[in-house]
C-alpha cells in the first residue's frame, strides 16, 4: 500500500494548517495548482474542512492535520528519538 499523489496533495493541504487547533484557517485560491484545489475539494467533501477552499479545520480536519504534523516530524527527525 501507497501514498496516492491525491493524498500526498491532502496531507499537504493539511500542513498549510501552522497549527491543527483549528484556529486559523486558509485560503486557496483559484489560481493555486490544480491539484491543491482538488485536494482542497475533497478533504472538505470527507468533512476534513469547513469550506470547498479552506477555511477551517473540523474536528475531524484537527485529528487528521494533527497526526499529519506528526508524521512529518517523525519523518523529518533524522532517527533521534
Amino acid at each position: 500500500m501507497s501514498y496516492t499523489p491525491q493524498n500526498i496533495a491532502e496531507l499537504n493541504v493539511l500542513m498549510l494548517f501552522k497549527s491543527p487547533s483549528g484556529l486559523e484557517g486558509v485560503k486557496i485560491h483559484k489560481t493555486a495548482e490544480a491539484a491543491v484545489i482538488s485536494a482542497a475539494r475533497h478533504l472538505y467533501e470527507g468533512g476534513f474542512l469547513t469550506q470547498v477552499d479552506g477555511g477551517y479545520l473540523t474536528p475531524l480536519g484537527i485529528q487528521a492535520a494533527e497526526h499529519a504534523h506528526s508524521l512529518y516530524d517523525m519523518l523529518n527527525s533524522g532517527g533521534n528519538e
